[in-house]
């Protein structure tokens, strides 16, 4: 959940003895490298209804066929910097990707330019845009530092919904004016960590988006009145949810709250409790599990097959 609770919970995981290099995600700094060079971990690929082509794993843009930039986008709020990634030619599905609590850097461009190379125009997004340019934070093992997390602290205080929710909008008007991105095909957001409540916003704000995914995703159900679940009935999604085992362990109420609000909003939502740690899916991650993030890589897929 982003918290001193969840480190506090992966550092006695990763002290286990009998786990693996891949189980712990000890080398995820070199998962990331191996990604930039072309030769990262293999992919399950896409379902054959998904529109573009797949991918054997994260390689370098002009080896998968995608191009990228930099770019901004103007909100409400002022501008945010974000980075752009799709496939070199046609007109695609847009996916607005939040990142982690660290923020906008090498991790996620690698994830989002995987994700282009399977058919998609995706803007990896920097949420901390009214506090800092890029890069915030080089990598997550910066976050887990005290100095980490004293920049960062006043820079959450001010990600608020109400501005979240006008920010993902934003996005999702810039992704619709480019060339890149098929206006007659549905737009999907996804968000890890802190990002995962906002792809709940960013769907109750904008129509346009068919499909969003939550991977480990903090804060879902809480007692605000503007609780991430209770935004439901105002989507017209389908829903994957993927939820750390130790955030299923500190709140076991959760998922069956989501479960009673997808269904009650007649959301198609797939909700399951991973048999890893907080942030498995991060490449920079220390508790990054290739196999687990394998799969909710691959349940992503056939969630946007329906774009």
């Amino acid at each position: 959940m982003c918290d001193d609770d969840t480190e506090a919970d992966n550092a006695i995981f990763l002290q286990r003895p009998h786990l693996t290099r891949r189980e712990v995600g000890i080398g995820a700094g070199a998962f990331v490298a191996a990604a930039l060079a072309g030769c990262g971990p293999g992919a399950p690929r896409a379902p054959a209804s998904a529109t573009g082509p797949t991918t054997t794993g994260p390689q370098p843009a002009a080896a998968t066929g995608t191009h990228s930039r930099m770019v901004t986008v103007t909100t409400p709020d002022g501008v945010a910097e974000a980075f752009f990634v799709a496939p070199a030619s046609g007109r695609h599905p847009g996916v607005i990707l939040w990142p982690d609590i660290a923020g906008l850097r090498d991790a996620y461009q690698t994830m989002a330019t995987r994700l282009a190379a399977a058919g998609y125009a995706v803007l990896a997004v920097n949420q901390y845009y009214r506090s800092s340019k890029v890069p915030v934070l080089a990598s997550f093992a910066e976050w887990m530092t005290d100095a980490g997390k004293a920049k960062l602290a006043p820079m959450r205080e001010a990600l608020t919904p109400t501005g979240i929710a006008s920010d993902g909008a934003a996005f999702v008007a810039w992704l619709d004016a480019q060339p890149e991105v098929d206006p007659a095909r549905k737009l999907a957001t996804i968000g890890y960590c802190m990002g995962g409540p906002f792809t709940f916003r960013t769907a109750a704000a904008a129509p346009r988006i068919g499909a969003i995914g939550s991977f480990h995703g903090a804060g879902l159900v809480t007692a605000d009145a503007d609780s991430p679940h209770l935004l439901l009935p105002r989507m017209k999604v389908a829903a994957l949810i993927c939820i750390a085992q130790n955030d299923d362990a500190r709140d076991p109420t959760a998922r069956p709250a989501l479960a009673e609000a997808a269904a009650a909003a007649q959301v198609a939502a797939e909700i399951e409790v991973y048999p890893a740690q907080h942030g498995w899916c991060t490449l920079d991650a220390p508790v990054y599990d290739h196999d687990q993030a394998e799969r909710a890589w691959a349940r992503m897929l056939a969630t946007f097959a329906h774009l």
